[in-house]
């Protein structure tokens, strides 16, 4: 192979899309984890940067704000469908409050949000009737070039087209082959497998993949669930993706009739699979709070996933110099579906050894340990 990539997320599934249209021989070994983050994702999509952004962050952001409708009209082209839709998005304040309104006009006329389209801010009652879930009170913030992305087609998207390509996909455990002072490979079962670059990407995983070689990757797993109503009767498929500030709360409509909510929060559970009674009676009563109309929907599913944090709260993304033949591309927390079609394609220029047009040294996978 030219390129071994390990992991089955959204990233890696772009990464090895990316290889495999740039002419690249390439494995994808996707390990099928209990609580991957990209089937268990959210699906909002708000890829802008904000002024508190790093420059490098500033820069990532506006590139894949432009990256990701490009990818998934080819995508869309190519006969696989990826479940992206640009909805418009919705910002609110059940108090009445400026709901971002001053922030995103100020940053929609500026070079590069062109994608974030028209921002206007929305009078009591005009939310509801755009998510006629939400109170006739709210009042709020209209940003156009909101969407939303189920990630499990998504995923699946980029994998078809990938093996149109020529992608060798494997299923199973991967464990990197370290030779004469460099990853050479994987080994997938009784397979080996050699190339000169393997891209890391497996999510919360991807520390116990490099283990092995010394080096202590900062990516934890941040449990999070998620619950999903149902609403017979409604069509819901219009509906914009909705975020509630005072709460730091996302709804996302999909269609036909389903609304999917933002999660919890517990980087302390580790691994531990469970979908507890706590956190979805905190679910339940955020949604409700916000989303009235809710009450009489139907909970369909509770969701659980691990999320890919670190110990400074900015992505993990480039080589590591004492591991040699490793590019590493995780580490986006809540960002999984929004930023890593994007990562994807970076990490798959760095394993080519192409210039990728931005400067990546501050998201190094090795920089220093700082404090978030």
């Amino acid at each position: 192979m030219d390129a071994i990539v390990v992991g089955g997320g959204i990233v890696g599934a772009a990464a090895a899309h990316h290889l495999c249209s740039q002419g690249a021989s390439t494995m994808l070994v996707a390990s099928s984890h209990t609580g991957a983050a990209t089937p268990a994702g959210t699906g909002v999509i708000h890829p802008w940067p904000f002024p508190w952004d790093t420059p490098a962050d500033w820069a990532f952001k506006l590139a894949a704000a432009a990256h990701l409708p490009r990818l998934m009209a080819e995508l869309e082209q190519d006969g696989h469908p990826p479940g992206y839709q640009i909805t418009g998005a919705l910002s609110v304040e059940a108090e009445g409050a400026d709901s971002g309104f001053e922030l995103m006009d100020s940053l929609s006329g500026r070079e590069g949000f062109e994608t974030m389209g028209r921002v206007e801010r929305l009078e009591p009652g005009a939310p509801h009737e755009l998510f006629p879930l939400l109170a006739e009170r709210d009042r709020g913030v209209y940003i156009e070039g909101g969407a939303r992305l189920d990630g499990a087609l998504a995923r699946h998207a980029l994998v078809e087209a990938a093996r149109e390509r020529g992608l060798h996909l494997r299923t199973g455990q991967a464990h990197l082959v370290w030779e004469g002072e460099r990853v050479t490979g994987v080994r997938v079962g009784q397979e080996q497998v050699r190339a000169p670059v393997t891209v890391v990407a497996a999510g919360a995983w991807s520390a116990s993949l490099l283990a092995p070689t010394g080096f202590q990757l900062p990516v934890l797993p941040v449990r999070g669930q998620m619950a999903h109503f149902a609403l017979p009767g409604q069509r819901t498929g219009s509906w914009p993706g909705v975020r509630f500030g005072e709460h730091d709360f996302h709804a996302v409509a999909f269609s036909p009739d389903r609304i999917s909510t933002s999660g919890t929060r517990r980087p302390e559970a580790g691994f531990t699979y469970r979908a507890t009674a706590g956190e979805l009676s905190q679910l339940l009563t955020t949604a409700l709070a916000t989303m009235p109309g809710l009450q009489e929907a139907t909970l369909a599913q509770a969701r659980v996933g691990f999320r890919p944090a670190t110990h400074d709260g900015h992505q993990l993304l480039g080589p590591i110099e004492a591991v040699p033949g490793v590019v590493v591309a995780t580490g986006l927390d809540s960002l999984g579906l929004t930023l890593g079609p994007f990562q994807g394609r970076v990490a798959a220029q760095l394993a080519l050894g192409r210039e990728t047009g931005l400067d990546l040294h501050p998201l190094r996978p090795d920089r220093p340990a700082q404090a978030p």
